[in-house]
């Protein structure tokens, strides 16, 4: 049944805000270590949508169901991606410091806008960024794997996380946008700290927007063949505002990369059949990348939309200025579209992992890229490269809108 508008005389169904009822936190310690769990738990009792509570007992829904998901992502005229129309901001009830703004505010980006506004700043962006690809993203995903792999090549072990995949892509999407090598290090840290949550959100925000401003200004009197000057520069003429806001979006999502390819090298780590078919050429690391994307999508729910006017969702009464976030892990293990996770997903790209709908990710073929080079790299760097500890070892860390995986370690021939 699509979302459909409610009349005044219908009867609300399920929904608890404003009641007594306890909602389920997607953060705190049950949330960081346990995230599926306790989206099977709110599918069983909640149905497709669920209420829940984010970062300082914020009320919100999070879409559980495909199909649901697809519904929201789809009609931008219903639910729209601007926070000025969420009650909770209008009224005042977010704080200025609170660690959802990061992720939730209004912003003059093609993320936070529907219509023609987003239509213009998407137009800028998806040429910059197709520009940067024809200018070699695999040359400087080469040159920064390895890179990294030269830190650790001699001592025959290392973690393929904290040495490798937290900093490869943000590396290469730092040098697209204009930066030097010492500011993408840099930024690594406030982008984890940003997708994290906790207190320390919005300081490290302001970092990012605030190295952004002094290279949009650089770009000005200097340009180059990067990012920032090809938004400068575009016919769509964005002001700086809406330059600094764009640069920080792509780099918040070359961030999410970093969570993909951890999870990637996992997947290759913990199948031999998998490793050897690489190494062979037999196995084609795009099917590898598809797997990762049905059952650990790098980002796990995906902030936000607001409802435009009262509707149906999933059995639940919707109402004006609610927030929905997207469960893009719940959604792509909906038994409804998968009854049997364990069938293999090979060859479909039908999974949420990059959104869908007019905001659909503009970068994923540059994402792809670095991930194709970085195991590419990796695995003909390092003969005999594998798994130090057990699989059931590895172990994951969640914040509302990701699951980390915590470390890689591996062995290899020196």
């Amino acid at each position: 049944m699509n979302a459909q508008p409610l009349n005044d005389s219908d009867t609300p169904r399920g929904c608890p805000f404003g009641h007594d009822t306890e909602l389920t936190r997607l953060y705190g310690p049950e949330a960081a270590t346990d995230p599926r769990g306790i989206y099977e738990r709110l599918r069983k009792e909640h149905g497709s949508v669920a209420p829940v509570l984010l970062e300082g007992d914020v009320p919100a829904w999070l879409v559980l169901g495909y199909r649901d998901s697809r519904r929201v992502l789809d009609n931008p005229l219903q639910f729209p991606r601007d926070a000025r129309i969420w009650r909770d901001w209008r009224e005042g009830r977010i704080a200025d410091n609170s660690p959802l703004v990061p992720m939730l505010a209004w912003r003059p980006d093609c993320v936070s806008q529907d219509g023609e506004a987003h239509r213009r700043l998407r137009g800028a962006v998806s040429d910059g960024l197709q520009s940067a690809a024809d200018r070699g993203v695999r040359r400087h995903a080469t040159h920064f794997a390895n890179k990294q792999i030269d830190a650790f090549a001699d001592s025959g072990r290392a973690d393929l996380v904290a040495d490798y995949a937290d900093y490869l892509p943000m590396l290469v999407i730092a040098r697209i946008l204009g930066l030097a090598e010492a500011e993408g290090r840099r930024l690594v840290e406030s982008c984890a700290q940003v997708m994290k949550g906790g207190e320390d959100a919005v300081t490290h925000d302001g970092v990012i927007r605030e190295i952004f401003g002094e290279l949009a200004e650089r770009r000005r009197s200097e340009p180059g063949s990067d990012l920032a000057t090809g938004l400068l520069e575009h016919h769509a003429a964005l002001d700086h505002d809406e330059v600094v806001a764009h640069l920080r979006a792509v780099l918040i999502a070359a961030h999410v990369t970093t969570n993909l390819l951890a999870r990637v090298l996992e997947l290759v780590l913990t199948d031999a059949s998998r490793l050897s078919g690489l190494i062979s050429g037999q196995l084609n690391i795009s099917a590898v990348v598809e797997e990762a994307m049905w059952n650990s999508p790098p980002l796990a729910v995906l902030p936000g939309r607001f409802a435009a006017s009262d509707v149906e969702l999933g059995g639940h009464r919707i109402e004006e200025g609610d927030l929905l976030v997207l469960g893009l892990a719940p959604g792509n293990l909906d038994p409804e579209i998968r009854p049997d996770p364990d069938v293999s997903v090979e060859g479909n790209q039908a999974h949420l992992a990059f959104g869908a709908g007019p905001h659909e990710c503009p970068g994923q073929n540059i994402g792809m890229s670095i991930i194709e080079v970085a195991v590419d790299v990796l695995l003909h760097r390092l003969p005999g490269l594998h798994l130090a500890v057990p699989p059931e070892e590895l172990t994951s860390t969640a914040s509302t809108w990701m699951s980390l995986l915590d470390s890689l370690p591996v062995e290899f021939e020196v």
